[in-house]
């Protein structure tokens, strides 16, 4: 769950210093599942995800939209292993509103609002919103993008659907092509002082090495997890994730270095606190197994 969200948006203004970059967090894994179907929703639960969204909005068509607020109560574990979030059908759509009325009525955690184009959306949301309810605010449209500083200020954390982007902005979808605007979105949850955002999804879900290569490219760029739509992409994702050997052995080095632990000749490589921060940031990775 992404917790410690402030109890209501901010504007930051051009002139107040960068904030503090938030506690370092193990990579979050959401896992998206279909509203319509309910079957999934326990062993989407006990998948191994950090969360679990479903999905009032792609997943589900025009004549389903309203059938699929009928969730029956028994769908829902009793006792939930990981939070649960609601992916709503985008501001401004038939359904927006009910969807809102049942993502408070029904207890989730938070939200997922696709397709954010401005911070009057999320303002509005998190005043509809029951107390302390997260909102992931998706970006999908160049208009979102263009305002995705002030966007991250208002949301809890930021999420790229970097397919819808594509489509809005008529490129391939290729690593090339979107780094501009990855980078975009992970300077701009740095200025809000949020948590890193969440990449989008992998198409393949047999692919591992694909899932694998995406999540450690979404990783070494600076974002804090991605996005899932198949339990069989977790493992592979939290694998690209994952520091590997030699930057452990390495970060083990420096934060002994800092604790005085080593000799001088060792202590060379510690010469400024940004390596020990990138030292902590990749043992938090080997301490969560990723």
């Amino acid at each position: 769950m992404v917790r410690g969200a402030p109890a209501g948006p901010r504007t930051r203004k051009a002139a107040e210093p960068v904030p503090s970059a938030p506690p370092e967090r193990s990579p979050f894994f959401p896992l998206f599942v279909s509203a319509d179907r309910p079957d999934l929703f326990e062993k989407a639960c006990n998948a191994g995800a950090d969360a679990v969204v479903i999905d009032f909005e792609d997943s589900v068509p025009p004549e389903s939209k309203a059938l699929v607020r009928r969730i029956p109560q028994s769908a829902l574990p009793a006792q939930r292993p990981v939070p649960i979030y609601l992916r709503l059908n985008g501001a401004g759509t038939p359904w927006y509103r009910d969807d809102v009325a049942f993502a408070r009525g029904a207890g989730f955690e938070g939200v997922v609002l696709p397709k954010v184009e401005s911070v009057a959306q999320l303002l509005a949301l998190r005043e509809a919103l029951g107390e302390g309810q997260t909102i992931i605010a998706l970006i999908e449209t160049m208009l979102g993008l263009s305002r995705v500083e002030e966007i991250a200020c208002a949301a809890d954390r930021l999420a790229f659907g970097s397919l819808d982007i594509c489509e809005d902005l008529g490129c391939a979808h290729t690593r090339m092509a979107l780094l501009p605007l990855r980078s975009r979105m992970v300077q701009a949850a740095r200025l809000a002082g949020r948590p890193a955002p969440l990449d989008g999804v992998t198409v393949s879900v047999v692919d591992a090495a694909l899932i694998s290569d995406e999540a450690m490219h979404a990783g070494e760029l600076g974002f804090g997890g991605k996005c899932l739509i198949h339990p069989r992409q977790i493992a592979p994702a939290r694998a690209g994730f994952r520091a590997e050997q030699p930057d452990l052995d390495w970060a083990r080095n420096v934060i002994a270095a800092e604790a005085g632990e080593l000799t001088a000749a060792d202590e060379a490589e510690l010469m400024h606190s940004p390596v020990v921060a990138r030292a902590r940031r990749l043992m938090n990775r080997g301490k969560a197994g990723l």
